[in-house]
């Protein structure tokens, strides 16, 4: 995955996690106001009703009115002449046995009665031993009521507290007598229209939450492509760099970040680079002029001592071998020197209009006798393709191929052109014993042989492939090499078909 995905693919995780979590905390603490708001306001009432007691309350259950919300689902249990301070020493089966309740706002049952009049809000035993340890009242958390008109589910959070009824202004009347007595306030906050507002807030987070990412992700995605775009550049201009434009040199953006930094490391490594290719050049160069004299004066004085004198046979053997080293020395520095031409761009082509077929031709009648000494056949076939090349170099370059071909011990060498679109393709085939894939990556270095195929005692130098190559890519065109063993080997030259102006095109004819 490519540096700009993973960039914006990080950074919509990232924000599509804050916005969870941001989400996530926003309907969590809107649902904790609004829950501690209802516990608030039943803390409130709760406290109002112990103030002010019960303004009405008669024996038969009705006309009872309590100062409360009238969103507040309220209902009261009255245990007649007990005390707060006897209510709490009294066991849960007296406080069952005299227990009256007298309903308000009555319109809701257990989600789950377990008797058919089962009153929605009941005193049990857990809550009467939380009572008695608790100064007031106590809250429990939200629990599931059942609405007899609508039939359905009711969530609400629960205050149960006790509070006297011990004044006259009560009015709690048993018997026509004012008795000091213990009132049980049941309060139920319906949560019905919180629950409706966080179910609410729920989507719109979602689909806010959704629509930032996908935002955050576009903008990710371009704020990426910008950032990276100088980095582009630097690597476009980095891959068009070879061994023959080292003169050239990456674009520095003018970011004042990292990519600059690259930039200019990349050109001071081009630099020593360039520098180091020089040296090599001049050494190769230098090298090689110094050594073609005295090289020449030996082959030349072996050839005189052979040709002028009388040697005796070991003489003659001996001469004849500095004869021939000396030669293979020579071939070696003239191909050293060609190559320190090409490396330094001033080998330039001389190009001239050519007939593919008629080219290949006469390279099959120039090595015909090379190979009827091995008894091997070169062939000929293909297109007669018309294109532009320095007919020497090229020239050069088929002779080369084929004479391997022959010294690796190929009896048939097939030499065809074609034309590909704007493309000449020149191909090589022979039937020798092949090249192991592992060598063919290498082939065009210098000086590298592979020993099985290509033995030092057929005179190579390892320079030849180099050489090939490096016309051929003074052609702008392509060379590759496909082989296996036992099945021979095939090497394509693919150059491009440049016609020659028609001035040139009359001189050459």
């Amino acid at each position: 995955m490519k540096l700009r995905w993973r960039l914006t693919l990080f950074y919509t995780t990232l924000l599509a996690l804050v916005l969870s979590i941001i989400g996530f905390a926003v309907v969590h603490n809107l649902r904790f106001v609004l829950e501690s708001n209802a516990r608030e306001q039943l803390k409130t009432t709760y406290l109002n009703i112990s103030r002010e007691g019960l303004r009405h309350l008669k024996s038969d259950n009705t006309d009872l009115t309590l100062p409360v919300s009238t969103d507040l689902l309220t209902a009261v249990d009255v245990i007649p002449n007990v005390t707060p301070e006897n209510f709490r020493a009294l066991p849960w089966s007296t406080v069952q046995a005299l227990k009256q309740p007298y309903y308000v706002s009555s319109n809701l049952q257990p989600d789950t009665p377990r008797r058919a009049n089962q009153a929605p809000f009941a005193l049990t035993r857990e809550d009467f031993e939380r009572l008695k340890t608790e100064p007031l009242y106590i809250l429990k958390r939200a629990s599931v009521l059942r609405s007899t008109s609508t039939d359905k589910r009711v969530p609400v959070i629960m205050l149960i507290g006790f509070f006297p009824l011990d004044r006259e202004t009560d009015a709690t009347i048993f018997d026509g007598q004012v008795q000091p007595s213990t009132g049980i306030l049941y309060m139920a906050f319906d949560l019905s229209p919180t629950y409706d507002v966080i179910r609410l807030l729920q989507p719109i987070v979602l689909l806010i939450s959704i629509v930032g990412v996908i935002l955050a992700g576009v903008f990710a995605y371009l704020l990426a492509g910008r950032a990276l775009r100088p980095l582009k550049f630097v690597r476009d201009a980095a891959e068009s760099i070879s061994e023959k434009t080292l003169r050239r040199r990456v674009p520095e953006p003018p970011t004042g970040d990292e990519v600059q930094d690259l930039a200019r490391a990349l050109n001071s490594m081009l630099d020593r680079l360039e520098n180091s290719f020089e040296a090599q050049r001049r050494f190769t160069s230098d090298a090689s002029h110094e050594l073609r004299t005295p090289v020449t004066a030996i082959s030349g004085h072996a050839g005189y001592l052979l040709r002028r004198t009388n040697p005796s046979a070991q003489q003659s053997e001996s001469l004849t071998i500095i004869k021939s080293e000396a030669d293979r020395l020579s071939k070696l520095i003239a191909s050293l020197l060609e190559l320190a031409r090409s490396d330094s761009g001033v080998n330039p082509l001389r190009r001239e209009r050519m007939l593919s077929l008629i080219f290949l031709d006469d390279i099959s009648r120039e090595l015909r006798p090379v190979a009827q000494a091995s008894g091997a056949e070169i062939r000929t076939g293909g297109e007669n393709v018309e294109f532009a090349a320095d007919s020497d170099k090229l020239r050069q370059v088929m002779i080369n191929l084929v004479s391997n071909a022959l010294k690796a011990g190929a009896k048939d060498v097939m030499l065809s052109s074609t034309k590909e679109g704007s493309e000449l393709l020149l191909r090589v085939a022979d039937d020798g014993p092949g090249i192991p894939p592992e060598h063919l990556a290498r082939l065009f270095d210098r000086f590298y042989r592979v020993e099985e195929s290509r033995s030092r005692d057929v005179g190579g130098s390892g320079l030849g492939l180099a050489i090939t190559k490096s016309i051929v890519d003074a052609h702008d065109g392509i060379i590759w090499i496909e082989s296996a063993v036992g099945e021979g080997t095939i090497v394509y030259v693919k150059l491009p078909i440049v016609r020659v102006s028609e001035e040139l095109a009359e001189e050459v004819a």
